[in-house]
Order: C-alpha cells, then sequence, then structure tokens
C-alpha cells in the first residue's frame, strides 16, 4: 500500500518504521526535516510538503502533537487536503480535541474527501515495538482499507463506529482516567510514606490485589522509584490531556471535577521547570505538599 506519513515525533517514529518494515511504501514529512532521515536511510522517501506527502498515496496519516499543528498542516496551499486524491483516506493518529477533529472532519467531506481518526493508546516503546492499542471510527469503507495498517502498528484494535468524534472522546475519557489514577496513586504513596510504610512494600500490595494491571504497574513503580525522567508521556502533554478533558465535557456540558486536581499538579511542576519530566511527576507534587519532597 502507498501510505504518507506526517509527523516524526517519538510516537511516529516507531509507528511509521512499523509500517516500513511490513512492506509498504512510505513517503514522509516532518516541518522538522531532520527527524526524516532515519526512515530514508531505512528504504522511505521524504516528502517537502504535507500536499507532496498526501499526493499518490492510498492513506496519509497525520501522528501530530496538537489540535493547531493538525489544522496547519490540513488546508491551504500544500496542504494535506489540496495533495489527497479523491481515494485517499486520511487517518489522524494523534490525540485531539472533539471540536478539532469535528472540524477537519466537516473540511474532509466538503472536498468529498475520507477521514478517520485512530488515536493510539500507548507510550513510545510499544510504538516502537508494533504494540500500541488502537481505537478508530469512520467510514465503514475506509476502515477495512487501514485495518492491515492497524495490525502493523498495534495488537489491540478497538472499533468503534462510523463517527470520528467517538474514537476522540474515548482517548480523552481514557487518558482522563489514567491521569485520576496517577493522582491518586501518588496522595496514596505520599500517605503511607508519612506513616512508616515503604514504597516498594505498598506497590507490592496494590499490584497482587485490585490494581494489578499495566496503568498502576508502570505508572506505581514510576512513583515508587521516583524515575520522573522515563521517557513516556511529559507533564506538557498530560496538561494538553487535562485541557482536552476540560474541552470535551464543555462540549458535552458535563463537569468534570476531577481533572482540576491533577491539572493543577502538572501545572505546578511545569512552572518549576519540570515540564520534560514524565507526566507521573504529579505524584512529586504530591510529596513536596506532604512534606517528603523538597
Amino acid at each position: 500500500m502507498n501510505v504518507g506519513f506526517i509527523g516524526l515525533g517519538r510516537m511516529g517514529q516507531g509507528m511509521a518504521r512499523q509500517l516500513l518494515d511490513g512492506g509498504h511504501d512510505l513517503l514522509v514529512y516532518n516541518p522538522t526535516s531532520s527527524k526524516t532521515a532515519e526512515l530514508v536511510s531505512r528504504g522511505a522517501a521524504a516528502a517537502d510538503t504535507p500536499a507532496a506527502a498526501s499526493s499518490g498515496r492510498d492513506v496519509v496519516i497525520s501522528m501530530l502533537p496538537s489540535d493547531s499543528s493538525l489544522l496547519a498542516v490540513l488546508g491551504g496551499h500544500d496542504g494535506l487536503i489540496e495533495g489527497m486524491s479523491a481515494d485517499c483516506i486520511h487517518m489522524a493518529m494523534g490525540t485531539h480535541g472533539v471540536p478539532a477533529i469535528n472540524l477537519v472532519n466537516e473540511q474532509h467531506k466538503s472536498a468529498q474527501q475520507s477521514f478517520i481518526a485512530c488515536p493510539v493508546l500507548g507510550r513510545p516503546d510499544l510504538a516502537a515495538q508494533g504494540l500500541l492499542s488502537l481505537v478508530i471510527a469512520g467510514p465503514r469503507s475506509s476502515v477495512d482499507t487501514v485495518w492491515p495498517l492497524l495490525e502493523l502498528m498495534g495488537t489491540r484494535i478497538i472499533d468503534i463506529g462510523d463517527n470520528p468524534q467517538g474514537s476522540t472522546a474515548v482517548k480523552i475519557a481514557n487518558n482522563f482516567v489514567l491521569g485520576c489514577a496517577i493522582e491518586s496513586m501518588g496522595e496514596a504513596f505520599s500517605l503511607v510514606e508519612k506513616l512508616g510504610v515503604g514504597s516498594e512494600e505498598f506497590l507490592d500490595v496494590l499490584l497482587q490485589g485490585l490494581f494489578g494491571s499495566p496503568a498502576y504497574e508502570v505508572y506505581g513503580k514510576l512513583i515508587a522509584s521516583k524515575g520522573w525522567d522515563s521517557g513516556g508521556a511529559t507533564a506538557i502533554i498530560g496538561l494538553k490531556d487535562a485541557d482536552l478533558a476540560i474541552e470535551a465535557g464543555a462540549a458535552a456540558n458535563l463537569p468534570l471535577p476531577s481533572v482540576h486536581i491533577w491539572r493543577a499538579y502538572l501545572e505546578r511542576a511545569i512552572e518549576r521547570g519540570e515540564g520534560h519530566l514524565d507526566w507521573a511527576v504529579m505524584a512529586k507534587e504530591q510529596a513536596r505538599a506532604a512534606g517528603l519532597q523538597d
């Protein structure tokens, strides 16, 4: 399959490499052109504009860090919409807001083009191994077309239906729950430490009991070991996730009070110059509030 790939950050690099290793013809674009070098050395071709990365492609994937970056590559001269043929499919795989995804969907409909939202669940190490979970929504025929690509990038594919808003909502809600879990673990670890119990002992209780799941294992270990520089999602990315949840709640006319707690911790960490650390650093802020951390 002829595939265009736009956005080669930590997640995008691993995902694009899986497609290339799977035998697909890959044309890549990144605003910082140096990030295309490794993939080009492995057999991909580099494009100099989003339109060029979309031209002659069966599917063009965007894996971009924000709503603004997605909208920037979408329209205008040399934009993605300009380069896409009528039978090309755009699949947005970054984490975006509900209003932005609805706007992108409408723009593609106006151009008589097909659009899918397929945000991913997972960290960069899983992307590099093709072990992501993928949450897809869009027109059935388009979903069927991209399915072989999904099987290279992930091991679990969750089909939410025809409306791209649906998979976007699931991704935002998933990150909302994860943020709440990390924040509550931070409180719990601080509580037991204040009362004389070691972090490793408490972590063992969590994982051997009701909370024996990947989320609690990964982030519980980070909190227990104070491994804030893990290479996963950063505090800045976590703050974006909090804001997307608040935005989605407003669109649904629904209060989400829990998000404001962990958003405040992330904001404080960023103000301290720790925005580059894993978003589990919100537990470090809780430890500071408890007098356990400078």
